[in-house]
């Protein structure tokens, strides 16, 4: 085995088949059939079922794929590292949607001072999906919330706790909360996550009844309808960095308030472990720095 042959196996699953590799790194399309063959036989399993055209992975080749990525990251920033070069390469970076209109990317763009080489991938998903990823190896790591489980074998690491807030627009700023559900639309965030299951079981604790409900799915539509007056909806603190709210009133959502957390997930051996301290270092010093 060796890091050739993981090339071009990475190549062949990015571009969908035996030629399209070819032709992307430079090879004929037997060159790149015998270097995937010699890597079956001495692993001792296919990696492609080629009964099936485009070729597609096996279970044990998505296995090697995974493994593929790793040894070939490891061995580029043992490169870097004997030949004093910087770090280099693209750090794959999940991110829940909440988060990714200012939080993480001003993060990210403060550890380019630190890492000024490094590329960053980010990814935006579920706190499920993406905490699948890193398991997978697809991501080096990613910030999720607490309110799901954590797979055993990641470790999550706290860098932010958050109050959820209600968010007002102008002219309503003093009315109660019991006078505000009566008297506006409430916005709600529709979408399946364990926010907003959160937001809606307070909302029913609270007994509040809106008399009107819009649906919208997405943290800066809901703060958009609630600058152009729409109605009031609730938030969590971290979604209004970045946006326009000076003009909308907020306060504390819940009896007592709600807090919900985030944190780093990630696996607890990786080769990238410097750089993913820093990013942890960085998002629970910016979110200090906000406050």
């Amino acid at each position: 085995m060796d890091t050739r042959q993981l090339e071009t196996l990475l190549a062949v699953v990015q571009h969908g088949g035996f030629a399209a590799a070819a032709q992307a790194i430079n090879l004929t399309a037997s060159a790149v059939s015998q270097q995937i063959a010699a890597l079956e036989s001495e692993l001792q399993t296919d990696l492609f079922d080629r009964s099936r055209r485009p070729p597609v992975l096996t279970v044990k080749g998505g296995e090697m794929v995974r493994s593929a990525r790793t040894i070939l990251q490891i061995v580029n920033e043992t490169k870097a590292s004997v030949s004093g070069s910087k770090v280099r390469g693209t750090l794959a970076f999940g991110t829940l949607r909440t988060a990714a209109n200012s939080y993480v990317p001003q993060t990210l763009a403060a550890m380019r001072t630190t890492y000024p080489d490094l590329n960053f991938r980010l990814r935006i998903g579920m706190s499920e999906q993406l905490m699948s990823e890193v398991a997978s190896g697809q991501l080096d790591a990613a910030l999720v919330a607490d309110q799901v489980t954590v797979p055993s074998g990641l470790n999550w690491t706290e860098v932010l706790s958050e109050p959820l807030m209600i968010l007002v627009p102008a002219g309503t700023k003093e009315l109660p909360f019991e006078e505000l559900v009566r008297s506006i639309p409430y916005i709600r965030y529709r979408i399946h996550v364990p926010l907003a299951r959160q937001i809606d079981t307070e909302m029913a604790r609270l007994g509040a009844e809106p008399r009107r409900v819009f649906s919208v799915n997405t943290m800066p539509a809901i703060v958009g309808c609630v600058e152009a007056g729409l109605g009031f909806s609730v938030v969590p603190e971290v979604a209004m960095h970045g946006m326009k709210t000076s003009e909308l009133g907020a306060f504390p959502f819940g009896n007592p308030p709600i807090y919900r957390k985030l944190g780093v997930v990630r696996r607890p051996t990786s080769s990238r472990s410097a750089v993913l301290d820093s990013l942890t270092e960085a998002l629970s010093s910016y979110r200090t720095s906000k406050s």
